[in-house]
């Protein structure tokens, strides 16, 4: 099959939905199918593009995988208006390119931006082929929840939006069964709507205390840990407010990662003098394993308001990692009815500094308690095995290609 893939992140970016687009691109690859990723310059999570000249189209070979980027606007600040002209500069841009390529057999589109949908819809109007929409992040939703965008005008736009994409394209996907369920409650026919989750490979951890002790953490001391995105949606503020509760207590908090709200954490850490406090950038894939394997709590946040209908990707590391999980998140949504389903963690509510802390030291001292949910979590998270799902999405897409023939 010839493959088309269009997503604004791709490798070298290590968080977020880049990370499952190139998995994506690489496995079909690695199967014999011919895959083009069109995509952007990398700059997230840093917000700041990582490479100093970049060109407005460049195009290269990685693992098997054409790669053609796309110049794109990123501000250092992405406040909402920002953000729009940031995704604005890809879809055209990606657009343009997308003219000049050969046509493929399917294309695949991941949602955000969202308005690469009705640009995915011109695009194969012209040349005649199907279009899959894969929804990581229900957009619209998660800005009305975070009073992102009032509502108004813009925001119904946004739906309308939406709502096209959905009609227009051969099949939605999502990653997670709540999402499924409400794209389908927005109209969308049920068999029309897709699962494909975010996948796990297979994860072997390092040896056990390595990081700490390069980290110069004492070995007795509880880590409790988040990586990944610093964004409004993640709500990081409460992890420094319990981490000032905990003050005397011995557990050090490690947050890694950058975002949005990096200053406003680093603010908050100095002025609170919060020793039991570690800030640090993104972590290289490995370091990242070792940190994950040394942690005897790994947090889960999600800001209240915020969509809740996706189950977080970093989930799935820990778990295969046997890393217990204290999910910050409402009653309600995916996250929550994983926790209870499978057993490998425990839940408070946003906006609950006190009860997060009462949480950590429950776990921390209860070590047996922690031995299960790791038990939990492996079996759990087989599940979502890399083979298994992305076995099955190329199933789906062989199927709409030999459907159209």
């Amino acid at each position: 099959m010839k493959i088309n893939l269009c997503g604004i992140n791709y490798a070298p970016e290590l968080t977020g939905i880049g990370v499952y687009n190139t998995g994506l691109a690489e496995y079909l690859a690695q199967r014999g199918e011919q895959v083009t990723m069109v995509t952007g310059f990398p700059y997230y999570p840093q917000w700041h593009l990582l490479e100093k000249d970049v060109p407005l189209y460049r195009t290269e070979a990685i693992n098997g995988v054409t790669v053609a980027r796309c110049g794109l606007f990123v501000p250092e600040k992405p406040t909402p208006f920002l953000r729009i002209l940031h995704e604005g500069s890809f879809v055209v841009s990606s657009f343009l390119r997308q003219l000049t390529l050969p046509a493929a057999d399917v294309y695949v589109v991941v949602s955000p931006p969202l308005l690469l949908g009705f640009a995915a819809w011109l695009l194969c109007w012209i040349k005649n082929r199907p279009f899959i929409f894969h929804v990581q992040d229900l957009q619209p939703d998660a800005a009305a929840g975070l009073l992102m965008l009032k509502q108004g005008f813009f925001l119904k736009l946004l739906y309308a939006l939406e709502k096209f994409a959905y009609q227009k394209a051969k099949l939605v996907s999502a990653i997670s069964p709540e999402m499924c369920s409400l794209i389908e409650a927005k109209g969308v026919a049920k068999d029309k709507v897709v699962l494909f989750p975010n996948w796990v490979g297979d994860s072997v951890g390092s040896a056990l205390g390595s990081w700490k002790a390069k980290m110069g953490i004492d070995g007795n001391t509880s880590l409790v840990s988040y990586a990944g995105n610093m964004g409004v949606k993640q709500g990081l503020p409460i992890i420094l407010q319990a981490a000032k509760l905990l003050a005397d207590k011995p557990v050090t908090f490690v947050i890694a990662g950058n975002g949005a709200d990096l200053d406003r954490l680093q603010k908050f850490k100095a002025e609170n003098a919060l020793n039991n406090v570690i800030l640090l950038d993104v972590l290289p894939e490995d370091e990242h394993t070792q940190f994950l394997t040394d942690s005897d709590i790994c947090l889960i946040p999600q800001k209240k308001g915020a969509a809740t209908a996706f189950l977080p990707s970093k989930l799935l590391k820990m778990l295969a990692l046997g890393r217990p999980v204290l999910a910050i998140t409402q009653g309600e949504g995916a996250l929550a009815a994983a926790v209870a389903e499978g057993e490998f963690g425990m839940r408070v509510e946003p906006d609950d500094e006190r009860a997060l802390a009462d949480a950590v030291m429950t776990l921390a001292a209860d070590q047996n308690r922690r031995s299960q949910m790791s038990e939990k979590g492996k079996q759990y998270v087989k599940r979502f095995s890399q083979e298994v799902v992305l076995g099955d999405f190329r199933n789906k897409l062989k199927q709409l290609v030999e459907g159209q023939a």
